[in-house]
């Protein structure tokens, strides 16, 4: 199993919602955060003159699958948020040990699964 974490423009969210609902990922949770990457923040300038702001408003996803979908999910991701702009955003990719779902006490896979996501449109074509 492995966990994406990525971090991209505010506005990006609904894109990359609606993007992963259709290839099946049905499991997220979103973050506000604030950051800044190479470009250090941004410039704007105004009747009082020019200042920085270096904490851009940005949202953190954070999605646990299974290996064989990282790929899948990573290329969604970068689909749904690309403008080919400085500020895109940034996606890791970790590895996880262990999901527990609380409520059934499920471990693994099992406690991944939900109906009609990625996996069980998988196993339904092949």
């Amino acid at each position: 199993m492995k966990k994406i974490e990525a971090i991209f423009r505010e506005e990006k969210l609904n894109d990359v919602k609606e993007a992963l609902y259709k290839v099946g990922i049905v499991g997220m949770n979103a973050f506000e955060v604030r950051g800044h990457g190479r470009q250090g923040g941004i410039e704007l300038v105004g009747r009082s003159g020019s200042y920085r702001i270096d904490m851009l408003p940005r949202v953190q996803l954070n999605i646990v699958l299974s290996d064989h979908n990282v790929e899948r999910a990573v290329e969604t991701i970068i689909q749904a948020t690309r403008t080919g702009n400085p500020g895109d955003g940034l996606i890791f990719v970790l590895p996880v040990e262990d999901v527990i779902r609380i409520r059934t006490g499920e471990h693994g896979k099992e406690a991944l699964h939900y109906p009609d996501d990625i996996d069980e449109r998988v196993r339904v074509q092949e």
